[in-house]
């Protein structure tokens, strides 16, 4: 690295070096070597930044196995990360300082000058090199270190030192300013209070002209109170005849209200007799209705002709949504309509994701809907394969049966539909192709499931 690389780098403070004792000095002879992970910062900085140039150029064999970690590391946080593995090693390893010497020798010659002008630069060729003035340079450079530091500690304390007597002269300036202040306010407040009180003079006459016309007024006001009474008496008189007058209308809006009573109650009788004579009316007819039944041996039974098929058992389940409202709903404006619906196909189209009971269930329950504001006839299969117990409660409106074991439920859709008599309207909801297909031979209109869905989503 070259010397103004190292100019810029801060000097850190150097321990104070003192001669040794008479029995701590060592026998004439070498100088010993430095501890090289406790050399000045300056010098400790070009150690690691050489070695770590020379590290990133070495063949891997020749790296050190505690240095192999410190060469992955980015070329530009080698020296700064690696620094103290790479200056222990250095002096611990002569193996890894000949490598380094040898490549500095070929490729930073500059960076082996012990006779270099930069006393950072020579002391740490001397100690690459190992010659005998390596310790000298070494404390040379610390030496220099700590001077730097103490003419850097002079500096700040003289700065300091010229930073507070400015800020005094300032102290001082504003103290003057202050007290200058404090004086115009004195004389400023003085006149102030001259002009007060001439300011009170004058309020005292303003005083005194406004409790005369206080005075003033409060006779105004105690005129004022008089004719006001005056004029309470004459509105509470006026009041009181309005009073009377508005209880007057009022004997009068009751009497119309009582006549008004007596008038409804007059209807109502009326509207009873008639009630009397139409229900004794349809009693008649009624009469006559089941003396035919009982001639004509038609019973007094309400069965239709899906509630006589067998091969299937009552119950009850669920409902689901629709895909096209419109052709439905003119197949179930039809007079004295029949909708079958297929169950399982239909919550299977719509609702696959819930289990078979709760499936029967909603759709029941939709179904139920639809025949409440339709007033169509509906009929719901399912198939009671595996169905333990048939449910016992029913959806008004809504007829549910279960095939018994061993019949599909698409049989007893056809056999409900060929049950009905000719010229019915009949709509089975299926998207099985084979029970449209056969239903609709016999005159049926088979209507997809997903329509269905889509029409009781509107429900």
């Amino acid at each position: 690295m070259p010397p103004s690389a190292h100019a810029e780098q801060p000097a850190a403070p150097a321990p104070v070096l003192r001669p040794p004792s008479a029995a701590q000095r060592p026998e004439p002879g070498p100088e010993q070597p430095n501890d090289w992970r406790e050399l000045p910062e300056p010098v400790r900085v070009r150690l690691a930044e050489l070695a770590a140039e020379a590290l990133g150029k070495m063949p891997r064999l020749d790296i050190p196995q505690q240095l192999r970690p410190v060469a992955k590391f980015a070329p530009a946080k080698r020296a700064r990360l690696g620094a103290t593995a790479l200056l222990t090693t250095l002096q611990d390893s002569s193996a890894f300082r000949t490598a380094t010497l040898e490549w500095l020798r070929e490729y930073r010659p500059d960076a082996l000058n012990p006779n270099d002008g930069d006393s950072v630069a020579a002391a740490t060729a001397a100690l690459l090199l190992g010659e005998a003035s390596a310790n000298s340079r070494v404390r040379l450079v610390a030496k220099n270190a700590a001077e730097t530091a103490l003419r850097a500690e002079r500096d700040a304390a003289i700065a300091r030192n010229q930073r507070l007597e400015a800020e005094l002269a300032q102290l001082q300036a504003e103290l003057s300013a202050a007290l200058e202040a404090v004086d115009q306010a004195r004389r400023e407040r003085e006149e102030e209070v001259v002009k007060l009180r001439g300011r009170l003079r004058e309020q005292g006459v303003v005083l005194k002209q406004a409790r005369d016309a206080a005075e003033q007024a409060r006779a105004q006001a105690e005129q004022a109170d008089a004719h006001r009474d005056e004029e309470l008496a004459s509105l509470t008189a006026r009041l009181e005849r309005e009073r009377q007058r508005a209880a007057t209308e009022r004997a009068r809006a009751e009497r119309a209200v009582a006549d008004a009573e007596i008038a409804r109650q007059s209807a109502r009788e009326a509207r009873d007799a008639d009630e009397v004579r139409l229900r004794l009316l349809v009693d008649t007819l009624d009469g006559a209705v089941a003396g035919l039944r009982r001639e004509l041996s038609l019973g007094t039974g309400t069965l239709r002709p899906a509630d006589q098929l067998r091969g299937a058992r009552a119950g009850a389940a669920n409902g689901s949504q629709v895909r096209d409202p419109a052709a439905l709903d003119r197949l179930l404006a039809l007079p004295s309509v029949h909708l079958v619906v297929d169950g399982y196909n239909v919550t299977k189209t719509g609702y696959p994701e819930l289990a078979l009971a709760d499936q029967r269930d909603r759709l029941v329950q939709q179904l139920g809907a639809l025949a409440s504001r339709t007033g169509a006839e509906v009929t719901v299969v399912f198939d009671g394969a595996g169905v333990l117990a048939v449910p016992t409660a029913a959806i008004r409106g809504v007829r549910v049966l279960f095939s018994k074991r061993g019949v599909l439920a698409d049989d007893v859709i056809r056999e409900l539909v060929a049950a009905e008599p000719t010229g019915r309207p009949l709509v089975v909801a299926t998207s099985d192709r084979a029970v449209a297909d056969s239903t609709r031979s016999l005159g049926a209109h088979s209507v997809a499931s997903a329509v269905l869905l889509t029409r009781l989503g509107r429900v």
